[in-house]
């Protein structure tokens, strides 16, 4: 008597770099996986290359349906926006309640809610799972950020959990919180990536002038054996005296500099707005990439608007602790827009718990995500990761190389936004009394906002300023 081989654990729509990867890793861990790719003909032929009894490919969503067990759980790996809702459309017909389709793209959070509660009325559970690793990571281990209903986390975490990277402290995957916090998270994640690249870019054309290649990569190999130990600065270290294959000199110097961006930084910049948070690191590191894009005006305002200067020679002991200091602010800003938003929308997200599962398999995945993680977990009400006692004692040691690296570079002329927006946000930070007394009086003045005493700060006031004294 014959019997039917097992259902499949899980099924991954669309069969892409990022798709195919994933699939691939999930079956690699020994689960029966089913992949969909809408062409017929590539399904047949990831069959012929990949297939085998716990792993199969179809272009029919009846028979991802028929294939798997339930609870049914689709993983979507498809092109964020209208891709995603077409195959929620294509595939509903064909589920029941209870089963859960994730989106693991980079999709809006607001989207993700719209589709949460869309669902939800059908009786379906959605997921926003952000994703982070890249090809590679997809393959060996990413790092993956679920949101949604915890019932949907767990019929998922059973299958998430081995597919994962692994850091010294568990799989690189947990619960992010309610609702869309997944991308939420994920789109954090990659505002602090802008970040990080934006400043890492910095330090290399101060590192640059006086040295060889291969002397700016020893510095940044150096550097990657201590607290700035991080997958880009390891990257960075290989990228810099990479030799053109076309020519004899860097290959990072035939590459057209205009950085692309796909939208995500642009989005954390926005979200931070509107919640209120300060991200001047990140938003410096939109601008660099926006204005990166503007070649042509760049190249016309070289021979316009004419300044000469010598090039600025700084010890690569201030770049180190400069880059380190920019960095801290980078993530205490990030991280501050995630306590922001689980407050807002109801996200319940454990910030301790994002920063273990960043600590391998991403690409912001770094030495330093250690102690952040050791942070929240000794203060889960830490209102700025600059303010916990350890990370505020390395600022203030670091503070003045951070200062004479930005003073160096203005006064060269050489261009440092992220490090210079980092270096005023910690320097406002610290100002026990600032400038907003007189905006807030121009305020009160042409539109009779009103204002507080500071003897009376629950008070407000208001001033008919043209009628006051002037002092002499």
């Amino acid at each position: 008597m014959s019997t039917s081989p097992p259902l499949a654990q899980i099924a991954v729509i669309g069969m892409g770099v990022m798709g195919l990867s994933l699939a691939r890793n999930l079956h690699s861990r020994g689960l029966r996986v089913v992949g969909f790719d809408r062409s017929p003909a590539r399904a047949a032929a990831l069959t012929d290359t990949w297939g085998d009894e716990r792993f199969s490919f179809t272009s029919d969503y009846g028979s991802v349906a028929a294939a798997l067990e339930r609870p049914r759980r689709l993983l979507l790996m498809v092109t964020a926006g209208a891709a995603v809702d077409a195959v929620i459309a294509a595939a509903k017909p064909f589920l029941a309640r209870g089963d859960v389709i994730v989106d693991g793209g980079n999709s809006h959070w607001p989207d993700t809610d719209r589709r949460e509660q869309a669902l939800a009325a059908e009786g379906l559970q959605f997921v926003g799972m952000g994703v982070s690793g890249g090809q590679e990571g997809a393959l060996r281990g990413p790092s993956m950020m679920p949101g949604g209903s915890p019932q949907a986390w767990d019929a998922l975490r059973p299958l998430l959990e081995p597919a994962a990277a692994v850091s010294d402290t568990g799989p690189c995957v947990t619960w992010c919180g309610h609702g869309s916090a997944g991308h939420a998270v994920k789109m954090v994640h990659n505002g602090i990536e802008y970040g990080d690249m934006q400043l890492i870019a910095e330090v290399w054309s101060l590192l640059r002038p006086g040295r060889t290649p291969g002397q700016v990569a020893q510095v940044f190999h150096q550097w990657n054996e201590g607290r700035l130990q991080s997958f880009l600065v390891e990257i960075t270290s290989h990228i810099v005296a990479a030799r053109d294959p076309r020519g004899s000199g860097p290959l990072v110097d035939a590459i057209l500099d205009v950085a692309g961006q796909k939208g995500t930084g642009r989005w954390t910049v926005v979200d931070a707005v509107q919640a209120g948070v300060a991200m001047p690191t990140v938003a410096a590191a939109v601008d660099g990439r926006v204005l990166s894009a503007r070649k042509a005006d760049r190249v016309r305002a070289a021979g316009l608007i004419r300044e000469d200067h010598a090039a600025p020679d700084i010890a690569s002991a201030d770049l180190e602790a400069a880059l380190y200091a920019a960095k801290l602010c980078s993530y205490s800003q990030g991280f501050n827009l995630l306590a922001a938003a689980s407050t807002s929308r109801g996200y319940d997200t454990d910030l301790a718990e994002i920063a273990r599962i960043w600590k391998a398999g991403c690409i912001i995945r770094a030495r330093f995500l250690d102690r952040v993680h050791a942070a929240f977990q000794r203060d889960p009400g830490l209102t700025l990761l600059a303010l916990d006692p350890d990370f505020a004692a390395e600022l203030s040691q670091a503070l003045p190389a951070l200062r004479r690296v930005v003073g160096a570079a203005i006064g060269a002329g050489v261009p440092v936004p992220a490090l210079a927006a980092s270096l005023s946000w910690l320097d406002q930070l610290r100002q026990t009394r600032g400038t907003a007394c007189l905006i807030q009086a121009q305020r009160d003045w042409f539109g009779a906002h009103s204002y507080r005493r500071t003897e009376a700060p629950d008070v407000p006031v208001h001033t008919e300023w043209g009628t006051l004294e002037r002092l002499s």
